[in-house]
């Protein structure tokens, strides 16, 4: 075969190289952390985050369920007002946080975190609750 046999094999492994590149590219930039103090990522090793983890960002006013898409992304958030109940359903490895408002709505289900991270996670919420709705709180006021 003559050198310029090969050309198009060179292009084809080229143009195969650039799209793994681009596909990694894009499982990182949806994978990062988002910014605040009380982010928990699932693991990608549960069910349903492998390439994409879903995380849950807690703060003083509200709980954000975060699901990144291949285009776009799923976005939910709860004030902490509206949190009727937090139930973890622990496994053997990883933990399923339900989330239970309300408003009577389906709960929000968060698979896929560690034990640790599910009982930090409720914590917190709780903690945040308390003050909240603690004496000389802008609830209790």
């Amino acid at each position: 075969m003559q050198n310029g046999d090969w050309t198009w094999l060179y292009w084809t492994a080229g143009a195969v190289l650039a799209l793994v590149i681009l596909f990694l590219l894009v499982v990182i930039r949806k994978g990062r952390l988002l910014p605040g103090d009380h982010v928990f990522r699932a693991s990608r090793w549960s069910r349903g985050n492998h390439l994409l983890p879903a995380q849950v960002a807690v703060t003083r006013d509200s709980i954000t369920f975060y699901r990144p898409q291949w285009i776009g992304k799923l976005e939910e958030s709860i004030h902490l007002t509206h949190v009727a109940s937090i139930k973890i359903d622990t496994g053997v490895v990883f933990s399923d946080i339900f989330i239970e408002t309300t408003g009577g709505r389906d709960p929000v289900i968060c698979h896929g975190h560690t034990k640790h991270d599910a009982v930090e996670m409720k914590g917190i919420i709780e903690k945040f609750q308390t003050e909240y709705y603690g004496p000389g709180s802008r609830a209790g006021s």
